[in-house]
């Protein structure tokens, strides 16, 4: 154990040996932040910056005054908004303070000038001069966080060593100039990165491994990934997606506590959290009275905190939302906008995965008219299984060294321009069955990944290949959900890949299928019988009826049924043509003699079917006789009163539903034998197929009579 650690020490050390010499004055311990950070409310990205500064070193004491340093600043210089008052009496007192505060700056036209305006001391128009611009340009970007050392100008003829468009100086206290203010910017140092050397990350990657630089990505994120495994680490770096791709939708549902929000609120200056889900169309996207452009086009990524609470107060919220996710762009009004921002859902899965799975579909959480809705859906380009990411504890925060936030979040913004999504094409070709949407998909995920771990573009065939197995399950999980709600259309899930040396073809798999079918293996109870039709909502699903029979006078009871009339009308059908054609069958079921019970579940939750006469007279034969139904067997098909078969509506969709649900047989009416032309063929050779044709011959055959 002792030899595992020395060996685990060695290689942090030379990870930190590696990044000191590469990346010297970008990197912090990411403990001091969290020490500070819990007293201090100041973004994560400005209290790095400071502590990059004044602790870069291995020296404890260094650090530690380093720390103090840091504090002091903080506590003397950072501007609350309530506290703007008292500073600027202060400033007009002493004639000078320094402050930390966020500024923008503006290009004033009709003076010809630049004026900078300060965010928590609510101060407008203070002139700038023009090299500070020119300089950093993200001063005029939206702005940065900056240390300002402000003086104040109390005499009438001073000016501030700018002139106006005539060649006059602009002075305090200038009759034609009221609105100057007689503060004046001494000096001004960024204390976020003003602009970034992408070259620089570039030539400082070449140093690393990819699994060395994989941890340095997500220390830097602040996780320790020594506490996790490279699945979990393949996860949480599928959240840094959409801050380096333009236009990505992506969807996490997991457990609570596992930090699905952290990395859009803490981590990025570039991402907005919209809690709470209450939003409105102006908001996101335009707003026609004012004529600005929303949060998709200030912000890089737009992350929905709590999906279930979404709510649009616009009905067409909704729809304008699909167009943008869909195309990266939206009419409002007379005109059409483009806008780069990507989508984040995120949200808590309140029961198990399993049972999400057998009951209804993953997207489960959403609001109604998003989680049914197939075309929104099917917008969405990764969804990250949030069950497989631990719940966070101490131990999983790092204490080692990793970026900067501030130069994390401006690389990868920088990274945004690029495109690597035909990394892929030069060893690999996609499978037939991804369509359209699936193939932007996947290229979007691999682009982001190869942005994530190879930003210098140099990787070899089986590092792209992970990344590819890894974007196309993540994909596939959006596909199988949406077969499960939109059927037949979206029959096509099984993703591959082939090689383009070997040419052979390596199918995808998503881990939670497979698992807990719904119609088990073996054989079942006399009186257990499995049907598929559609049910109340249209759907189609899985009806599972379990019966009993005691002595008695010849009663049917039902249970699980409700007040439903259209279901108790068929399972009277059942009923009443048992006891007309009972001997038929065998003279040994008895309609006067015994009582019968049958209890009726709705296994996925999509409302209870009218078609179950047949069912119902199979599982009353089957307990009558005391024999159970073939093992594996879904039912299909409905008899009227005189016994007359029904074929089966929308064929293909159900025995899709009969596959994923564990059918291997499936008892088929004859009257649907013309209708098996319009379904695929490996569809078809999944199952035995049972025709039938009359109620009597269905009964023999579903308990395996000759």
């Amino acid at each position: 154990m002792e030899m595992m650690d020395m060996a685990a020490d060695d290689t942090r050390e030379e990870l930190r040996r590696k990044l000191r010499s590469n990346f010297d004055g970008r990197i912090v311990r990411k403990d001091l932040t969290k020490k500070i950070k819990e007293g201090a409310n100041v973004p994560v990205y400005v209290l790095e910056f400071l502590l990059g500064q004044y602790c870069s070193s291995d020296d404890e004491t260094i650090i530690e005054q380093g720390v103090q340093n840091v504090k002091r600043i903080l506590a003397d210089n950072f501007v609350r908004p309530d506290e703007a008052q008292k500073i600027l009496s202060q400033l007009r007192k002493n004639g000078s303070h320094t402050i930390i505060d966020m500024v923008t700056v503006h290009l004033d036209i009709k003076k010809d000038c630049f004026f900078a305006e300060f965010s928590n001391l609510g101060l407008t128009n203070v002139p700038i001069t023009d090299d500070y611009p020119e300089k950093y340009d993200r001063l005029l970007c939206g702005g940065i966080w900056c240390i300002v050392q402000l003086e104040y100008e109390s005499e009438g003829d001073s000016s501030f060593g700018i002139t106006d468009i005539d060649g006059q100086p602009i002075s305090s206290k200038q009759k034609k100039q009221k609105d100057i203010s007689p503060i004046s910017i001494h000096k001004l140092t960024p204390i976020q990165m003003p602009h970034i050397d992408i070259e620089e990350v570039r030539e400082g990657r070449k140093a690393f491994t990819q699994e060395e630089w994989m941890d340095v990505m997500l220390r830097s994120c602040g996780y320790e990934p020594e506490q996790l495994n490279n699945r979990e680490k393949w996860l949480l770096l599928a959240r840094m997606l959409p801050l380096v791709e333009n236009n990505f939708n992506l969807c996490e549902l997991g457990p609570r506590s596992t930090g699905k929000s952290h990395i859009y609120k803490e981590i990025s200056p570039n991402s907005i959290l919209v809690s709470g889900g209450q939003t409105t169309v102006a908001n996101l996207f335009y707003n026609m009275g004012r004529k600005t452009v929303g949060l998709v086009g200030l912000w890089d990524c737009v992350a929905f905190d709590e999906v279930a609470g979404i709510k649009f107060k616009d009905k067409d919220g909704i729809q304008i939302m699909k167009d943008y996710m869909a195309s990266g762009s939206f009419a409002r009004g007379k005109e059409e906008k483009a806008a780069s921002a990507s989508m984040v859902f995120v949200g808590n899965i309140n029961q198990s995965v399993d049972v999400l799975l057998k009951t209804s579909s993953l997207f489960d959480p959403f609001p109604p008219e998003m989680g049914t809705d197939t075309a929104f859906l099917d917008r969405l380009h990764c969804y990250i299984p949030g069950w497989e990411i631990p719940k966070f504890r101490p131990e999983h925060f790092t204490h080692d060294y990793g970026f900067i936030t501030d130069y994390l979040a401006e690389f990868i913004r920088e990274l945004r321009k690029k495109q690597y999504g035909d990394a892929l094409d030069k060893y690999f070709r996609l499978g037939k069955n991804l369509n359209q949407r699936d193939t932007i998909a996947v290229r979007k995920i691999v682009g982001g990944y190869v942005k994530l771990l190879y930003p210098d573009g140099e990787f070899t065939k089986e590092q792209i290949e992970e990344i590819l197995v890894f974007a196309l399950e993540m994909r596939r999980r959006v596909k199988e959900q949406l077969k499960k709600l939109g059927g037949m259309e979206f029959y096509d899930v099984n993703f591959s890949y082939i090689d383009l040396d070997t040419f052979e073809e390596k199918f995808v798999s998503v881990p939670e299928q497979g698992g807990g079918k719904l119609i088990p293996d073996g054989i079942c109870n006399p009186g257990q019988v499995y049907t598929v039709s559609q049910g109340k909502s249209g759907m189609i699903g899985v009806f599972r009826l379990e019966s009993q029979m005691l002595p008695g006078n010849g009663k049917f009871e039902r249970t699980g049924l409700g007040s439903d009339r259209d279901c108790k009308e068929s399972t009277n059908t059942a009923f009443n043509f048992l006891k007309a054609n009972g001997n038929r069958i065998s003279g040994s079921i008895s309609t006067t003699m015994r009582d019968y019970i049958i209890n009726y579940q709705d296994l996925q939750g999509i409302g209870m079917t009218g078609k179950l006469a047949l069912p119902t007279l199979i599982a009353l034969c089957s307990i009558a006789l005391g024999r159970p139904t073939v093992s594996t067997l879904a039912v299909l098909g409905e008899i009227s009163i005189s016994g007359t078969i029904l074929k089966v509506d929308e064929l293909a969709n159900s025995l899709q539903v009969c596959l994923d649900s564990g059918a291997k047989k499936v008892l088929l009416p004859i009257t649907s034998a013309a209708d098996l032309g319009t379904v695929p063929p490996e569809l078809v050779g999944s199952f035995n197929l049972i025709f039938y044709s009359s109620a009597e011959d269905a009964v023999f055959k579903a308990l395996g009579v000759e």
